[in-house]
């Protein structure tokens, strides 16, 4: 992923050589040339890194010739970096040549003058290695794509209309959890790969009137990869009740608990479980024992071994599968045509058809690639979608990872960068966005001081060595 980003680097460092060139202290040291070169030099690539970065995966040349020029990139922000840092104390110390000669050593200029002229002849070195590309592998490109974003819900509510093609799994769960048992508590796990509908099946559940009406209490709590029982409890608890467990003590928590349980028919749904050690689970389940008969638990889950582990019925779980070619038409149609039809558009219909066989009934993909393409009616768009190299991308299963990596090709480039930035941080690990982006650079620190966002010494440190990022 790093490869795809090089054109928002290559941008920040054009901006750097803008600023610099004229400047007093490059006309001072004789570098004007050596930077006016290298700025010509770095807009003649710039111009091509977009139609090189998504087509690196038809050719290991042009991925290499990627690395390389990335690697270079970091080098030569280091060295601009360096020289700003440089332009920007002289200017603090006053104008003089004499007070400049004062303040800086006579190697200053020396050694600072290699390095720009080091990575001038670098660029040029790989800029001639692209001439070794055919022509129709790197073409100049501008970046005109925009992708609207459609967020994914992450909590128990949901939106009736936007569902397509899960009725009959809505109904059989439904018919599972109102059923009379003769136990205290049922596991029913839902499991498929990730974009396949889980946790939006389990919303249909849980909001249902008949099951609202089934059971006593509901409680939904997101696990994900972190299967930590004390946190797993505090959610329960506050799910049930809206209570801050803070001022429990440790042998209280799972107490309240069970008080709360007691003798109630609940319905809980633990959304996104990967834990796969059965001790885990059986030291949170014994603690939901305390129920009243016919109380019931969902699990949604990607794994089958945790759907065996967690599992209580016969057979142990429900796996989902991809909706049907004329459901995952209706979806895609839903996201991409402003109507919701698009039969105004009979061209684009048809090429929506492969496009859907592609995404082999997964309602991820269709939503990412309806969200790409919505409200857009340009035909060789929609064509060039369907014709994408991504498709050629090892797939899984059902094909999900071609269809992000399509639907990230399509970022603009700071967004990627952000992205880039944005998945260093664990699995649903909260943070303050504005305050987020001061760290990374894209925020300005003053802006956020002028709002009121408290930014941390990092972040003006960050600031303060200039636009690192």
């Amino acid at each position: 992923m790093a490869e795809s980003i090089v054109f928002g680097i290559a941008t920040e460092i054009l901006k750097k050589i803008g600023s610099l060139v004229g400047g007093e202290l490059s006309l001072l040291w004789n570098l004007d040339s050596d930077l006016k070169r290298l700025q010509r030099t770095m807009s003649a690539i710039k111009a091509v890194l977009l139609d090189a970065e998504t087509k690196q995966t038809q050719n290991h040349q042009l991925r290499d010739w990627l690395a390389k020029l990335k690697d270079f990139f970091y080098d030569a922000e280091d060295v601009l970096d360096e020289f700003d840092f440089q332009a920007s104390r002289r200017s603090q110390r006053g104008s003089s040549t004499l007070k400049v000669s004062k303040y800086f050593s006579s190697s200053n200029p020396v050694k600072i003058g290699h390095k720009i002229k080091d990575i001038r002849e670098r660029l040029d070195e790989i800029a001639d290695d692209r001439r070794n590309f055919p022509f129709f592998l790197i073409e100049s490109h501008v970046d005109v794509r925009h992708v609207i974003p459609k967020e994914r819900e992450t909590n128990s509510f949901f939106q009736a209309s936007d569902v397509i093609g899960r009725e009959k799994d809505k109904e059989n769960i439904i018919t599972f959890l109102t059923q009379p048992a003769d136990v205290n508590v049922s596991v029913i796990p839902i499991v498929g790969i990730g974009g396949l509908g889980k946790t939006t099946l389990s919303k249909m559940v849980y909001n249902d009137e008949r099951v609202y009406r089934h059971f006593e209490l509901k409680m939904w709590v997101c696990v994900s990869d972190d299967f930590d029982v004390v946190r797993l409890i505090k959610e329960i608890i506050y799910s049930a009740t809206h209570e801050d467990c803070a001022k429990l003590k440790a042998d209280e928590i799972p107490r309240r608990l069970q008080e709360i349980l007691a003798d109630q028919k609940f319905l809980l749904v633990l959304d996104d479980v990967w834990n796969e050690n059965p001790m885990k689970w059986m030291d949170l389940r014994n603690l939901l024992l305390n129920g009243a008969n016919g109380s019931k638990i969902i699990v949604s889950t990607r794994s089958k071994t945790v759907a065996e582990i967690m599992g209580t019925v016969s057979p142990n779980f429900i796996e989902l599968q991809g909706l049907s070619p004329d459901d995952s038409l209706l979806l895609f149609k839903k996201c991409a045509f402003k109507d919701g039809k698009g039969e105004d558009f009979p061209n684009l219909i048809k090429i929506a058809k492969d496009i859907v066989g592609k995404c082999k009934g997964v309602p991820l993909a269709l939503r990412t690639l309806g969200s790409l393409l919505f409200a857009n009616t340009d035909e060789d768009e929609w064509l060039r979608i369907k014709s994408s190299d991504s498709w050629q991308l090892k797939q899984e299963k059902e094909g999900i990872l071609p269809v992000l990596k399509l639907s990230y090709d399509n970022l603009p480039s700071h967004l990627k960068q952000c992205f880039a930035y944005l998945s260093l941080f664990p699995k649903d690990y909260i943070y303050d966005s504005c305050k987020f982006l001061v760290e990374i650079g894209m925020f300005g620190v003053e802006e956020a001081f002028e709002q009121g966002v408290l930014v941390d010494e990092r972040a003006v440190a960050v600031k303060r060595l200039g636009d690192i990022f």
